[in-house]
């Protein structure tokens, strides 16, 4: 196996369903499947005890749901990008999820090419959701009424509540930094203060908290 090789942890209840992922992850180029997992319980100790690159969780689990296992997972080992793929398409469920940490969330019945692409996005440094989640996630932002962002988010400053409205946007640093007139080193400076303020892991989290709040 190559050394460069993106390592998956599997965890899904259902035997069919997740010696199918094995199977499926197994056979893709640049992945390699170093353990699996029935339950969130299981799945946190050995995330820990193996410290894959991704975790491919599901959230309806026994003895610990996936949302719970993926913070336990995130805060121990924050290195570790968690990947929901569930049957669940509630904003609830999204939102929890992104909350607890995880970077990209997929629903069963995508396609092989999708899983390993969100894979190796993540595994990347990408945020990725599933083309229905996005959609759903946008519908349910563009139906929040918009707040002011200073009553919302009295810690930040002026200057971090533009770049985060920015953000929310979808803009990159690149991007925001042209538009403001700074560099980019000064928008990385901002972003970081800003999730550090919020309390938030990465710009996906900072995204949801932000559309939350109205901005974007």
């Amino acid at each position: 196996m190559n050394a460069e090789a993106v390592r998956v942890l599997v965890v899904d209840d259902h035997d069919e369903f997740r010696k199918g992922l094995e199977a499926l992850l197994g056979a893709a180029d640049g992945l390699e499947v170093v353990g699996s997992a029935a339950d969130g319980a299981r799945a946190v100790d050995l995330a820990l005890g193996l410290q894959p690159d991704i975790v491919l969780m599901d959230l309806q689990m026994p003895r610990l749901n996936g949302v719970e296992a993926t913070g336990r997972i995130v805060a121990s080992s924050p290195h570790i990008s968690v990947i929901v793929l569930s049957m669940m398409d509630d904003e609830d469920s999204v939102f929890a999820a992104v909350r607890a940490g995880a970077r990209g969330y997929l629903l069963k019945g995508a396609r092989r090419q999708e899983i390993v692409r969100a894979i190796e996005a993540v595994g990347a440094g990408e945020v990725i959701f599933g083309p229905g989640i996005a959609d759903r996630m946008m519908t349910y932002f563009r139906g929040l009424r918009a707040r002011p962002a200073a009553e919302v988010f009295p810690e930040l400053t002026e200057r971090e509540r533009v770049v985060l409205g920015r953000i929310a946007d979808g803009l990159d640093n690149g991007e925001i930094a042209r538009e403001l007139g700074l560099s980019v080193k000064t928008v990385r400076n901002h972003a970081s203060n800003i999730f550090a303020k919020l309390q938030v892991a990465h710009r996906a989290q900072a995204i949801v908290r932000a559309r939350e709040a109205g901005l974007g």
